[in-house]
């Protein structure tokens, strides 16, 4: 296992990969904060080309651009019902919201059962769990902080058309 920091314009950013590609990307300080990681990862990004690809996408998403997610190669750690939750996020586009009652729907599941998932994604940004709301298109629930949720919802022009919550 291999990690990095990330300088992000929301704070510093814990990027961890595996031989198989990114499974994770966590603000310093949010809940659920590098879960799953042992005490012996190492620290050689250069040995790591998820790691590497994953700070060109970020670097690109916060400059404004709209890096596809489909050249990362991700490997989050989770239940299947997790993954099958954090793949229906990848589908949410840039600039689009769904709520997580939209999400249950889709997923023949409950939203709290989603919400729960959700709040387990280990890759913040990229896997994008920002851009779910709730039912009354508020800001809530958000691992990172409101705050950033509010902030990339508003890189992505999507913020005009949510509530905030507090």
């Amino acid at each position: 296992m291999y990690t990095c920091d990330y300088e992000s314009p929301l704070g510093k950013m814990l990027l961890a990969a595996d031989d198989e590609g990114l499974m994770g990307a966590w603000f310093y300080g949010q809940r659920y904060f590098a879960r799953g990681l042992d005490d012996s990862k190492k620290s050689a990004e250069d040995e790591a080309p998820a790691l590497a690809v994953a700070r060109r996408w970020l670097d690109a998403y916060f400059a404004g651009e709209r890096p596809d997610v489909a050249g990362l190669p991700l490997a989050p750690h989770g239940t299947a019902f997790q993954r099958r939750v954090w793949d229906a996020l990848l589908a949410i586009s840039y600039g689009e919201t769904r709520t997580y009652g939209e999400l249950a729907a889709e997923l023949g599941s409950s939203p709290r059962a989603v919400g729960a998932a959700v709040g387990r994604n280990p890759i913040s940004v990229i896997v994008p769990c920002h851009r779910v709301l709730g039912a009354n298109g508020s800001l809530t629930g958000y691992a990172g902080g409101l705050d950033r949720k509010e902030t990339l919802l508003e890189l992505e022009g999507a913020l005009p058309f949510v509530k905030n919550s507090e």
